[in-house]
């Protein structure tokens, strides 16, 4: 292939872009978002995707839109790229850009389609305690993760990953494979597949309610759905009328009532559906990151005392 469009925007998308520059094909442009104010200070911050192409002495674009957007149509169409890369780059490709190159949009999505398409995919698979995951390489079409398959990696889920530890593991996993598939489509040894949608499941954009706890769930749903919203936005409850985030437990197999709490030394259980939970750390309100242990001995819980009343 004479030469790629690049599009993306996260850190998860950094190891591809980098993975099709060491594999030798011509990235003509990189687009990503524009800069947005974060931090205290709201200065502008350019995207992991940006900061690696400037790294890499890349040619880069940020329009605000690219639907109707004649500028950026002319820019692209101007390149003949062979094929458009896109990785999050949180756009919704237009259909003037899917009929563009020859081999197509092609797109990493980080879960085995037609399972958990949507914003989401790492963090809905753990939440909803599946064992195993993985990267697929689609072609893009009108629908939302709904194109045809090229190549998919499967990988286990580990009762310890959680959203943050699994991500960057199906980012590098996942650059290998567009490198892969691309190799592959120019050999013609690729055929497409198109998806079973009557398998498909939805994994929609977080919302900060996802977080919240409810402690009527087993154990191990409550444990799933704290592993898969880490970072944001994490699972979160009340005690004493303040918010209280929960960030490490374990099933533990005492019996107690949804929300009612244990205090046993200087360890502390909260029970959930048939279950209960043994909590290893959590974050008071308008406090730090802190062991049980410390919040034991600071807040003083006691026996019978509930979480989310």
């Amino acid at each position: 292939m004479s030469s790629l469009a690049f599009c993306g925007t996260p850190r998860f998308a950094v190891p591809t872009l980098e993975a099709l520059v060491r594999a030798d094909f011509s990235v003509c442009l990189v687009v990503t978002q524009p800069d947005r104010p974060r931090g205290r200070g709201l200065a502008l911050a350019a995207s992991p995707v940006k900061q690696s192409a400037l790294a890499l002495d890349l040619p880069i674009t940020q329009p605000d839109s690219i639907k109707n957007n004649d500028e950026f149509r002319a820019q692209i169409t101007s390149l003949q790229p062979d094929a458009i890369i896109v990785v999050g780059y949180g756009r919704i490709i237009p259909q003037w850009m899917i009929d563009l190159p020859r081999f197509g949009n092609i797109n990493l999505h980080a879960s085995l389609l037609p399972k958990y398409r949507g914003a989401a995919p790492i963090q809905w698979a753990i939440a909803r305690g599946e064992t195993v995951t993985g990267v697929t390489t689609m072609q893009i079409d009108a629908g939302l993760d709904t194109g045809d398959i090229l190549l998919q990696k499967e990988i286990p889920i580990n009762p310890t990953n959680t959203a943050e530890t699994l991500a960057p593991t199906l980012a590098a996993i996942g650059a290998d494979l567009v490198v892969e598939t691309l190799h592959g489509l120019h050999a013609g040894t690729i055929r497409p597949r198109p998806q079973d949608h009557a398998k498909a499941s939805l994994a929609p954009i977080l919302k900060k309610e996802d977080g919240r706890i409810d402690f009527r769930q087993s154990a191990q749903e409550v444990l799933n759905r704290l592993r898969g919203f880490q970072p944001w936005p994490g699972a979160f409850t009340t005690f004493r009328g303040k918010n209280l985030h929960v960030w490490d437990a374990a099933v533990s197999q005492h019996s107690l009532s949804p929300g009612e709490l244990l205090v046993d030394d200087d360890h502390l259980f909260v029970g959930c559906g048939g279950s209960a939970l043994a909590l290893l750390e959590v974050q008071p309100e308008g406090k730090k990151h802190m062991a049980v242990r410390d919040f034991i001995h600071g807040y003083r819980p006691h026996s019978g005392e509930k979480l989310g009343s």
